[in-house]
């Protein structure tokens, strides 16, 4: 079943995507995370070290949605004002607690709070009222928030238990890791280019909100007995999920379907279980124990997201036949250096005999095309 709004919205939002993520090379799979999580009206966890263009991407997809955007670096010290919003001393002096949240987190449309486990529990409490509820909830002020979703970030997740119960808030958890050595020079190219790029335009955010609306519209009975296979199969193998995370993979499931323009879900929807996973050891093992589950996964607009998530040859021959179809769909001449690119990574991860049919035609234009540039 498919609708001809949704499958525009789900388009744009695609366009919305490849544009924020222009010049941010291996970063694909953390804005394609963020706009699920965001269909899903859920929130996302990105672990990672230290300059891995975290919070980049973020708000170049926040600029490519549009609506109001808010970011910021919580520290040991950091007041909940400093989010929220200031006490009304004008409302204050007539004896009313209120707060101006005027600029601040409860007006966002989408937020990122970088080392977010840093703040302190004042915060954190507060931030569970408009994580879960939408509400913010301070003194004589309540408010609905308009949050699509909120992106936390931290070098590590936390040893302390209350905290991970903090953490566990975020439905997706996105490992982040620095580039490999194939994709440097990409990286620098790239870096460079978006570093002298117009920021991406706004106005995919009411396309946003369109599959958000279709959302309780999705059919989830054909994935559904492919989901619960799938949690006895990480049951047997000790890795284990709570029955709330659970429950709530299937919003992750739903929102796979109308971002490929879809009100059926199908296996092929089931790789978002694998980001619902805590820990980067359970998502370690998840890969290995549902190979078999994994090996349909697909997704038309979602590529990177689904490569990361399976592993599995068919997906990242997917991705890289997108890239070098982008790379040669340019009007301008493409950088040799991006064509280079493609290339080097098609190799890497196909030698000659197993590159996939799918590549043979894309690789022997790039080839092509090289030649012409030299």
């Amino acid at each position: 079943m498919t609708d001809t709004s949704l499958q525009a919205a789900a388009e744009h939002v695609r366009h919305a995507i490849r544009s924020a993520t222009d010049g941010l090379v291996g970063r694909d799979q953390l804005a394609e995370l963020i706009v699920l999580a965001a269909v899903a009206q859920e929130h996302l966890l990105v672990i990672g070290p230290p300059g891995t263009a975290k919070s980049a991407v973020v708000r170049r997809v926040a600029q490519a949605l549009g609506g109001r955007y808010f970011e910021y670096l919580l520290g040991r010290f950091t007041e909940p004002s400093e989010l929220f919003g200031p006490v009304d001393l004008n409302k204050l002096r007539a004896g009313t607690v209120e707060t101006d949240v005027s600029g601040m987190l409860p007006e966002a449309d989408v937020a990122f709070l970088d080392e977010v486990f840093l703040g302190s529990t004042a915060i954190l409490n507060t931030l569970l009222g408009v994580l879960n509820e939408r509400r913010f909830r301070r003194g004589h002020t309540q408010l609905h928030c308009p949050l699509r979703v909120c992106v936390g970030a931290a070098n590590a997740l936390p040893d302390d238990e209350s905290l991970a119960a903090f953490g566990d808030r975020f439905l997706l958890h996105a490992f982040i890791e620095p580039l490999p050595d194939h994709q440097l020079e990409a990286m620098l190219s790239g870096g460079w280019r978006s570093d002298h790029a117009p920021a991406a335009g706004g106005g995919a955010l009411a396309d946003l909100d369109v599959l958000c609306r279709h959302l309780q519209q999705v059919d989830l009975g054909g994935v559904q007995p492919a989901l619960a296979n799938a949690i006895r199969q990480l049951r047997q193998a000790g890795v284990t999920l709570s029955d709330r995370r659970i429950v709530k993979s299937q919003r992750l499931l739903a929102a796979a379907a109308v971002l490929a323009g879809r009100l059926q879900t199908s296996e092929a929807d089931l790789w978002p279980l694998l980001y619902v996973l805590p820990t980067h050891e359970a998502q370690q093992s998840a890969r290995d124990v549902l190979r078999d589950v994994f090996a349909n996964a697909a997704h038309p607009h979602l590529l990177s997201a689904v490569e990361e998530a399976t592993l599995q040859p068919l997906s990242r021959a997917a991705r890289l036949a997108e890239a070098a179809r982008g790379c040669l769909a340019e009007e301008a001449a493409p950088e040799r250096l991006r064509i280079e690119s493609v290339l080097r990574e098609i190799d890497a991860n196909f030698g000659g005999e197993h590159l996939p049919e799918a590549l043979v035609e894309w690789r022997g234009r790039l080839v092509e095309r090289l030649a012409v540039a030299a």
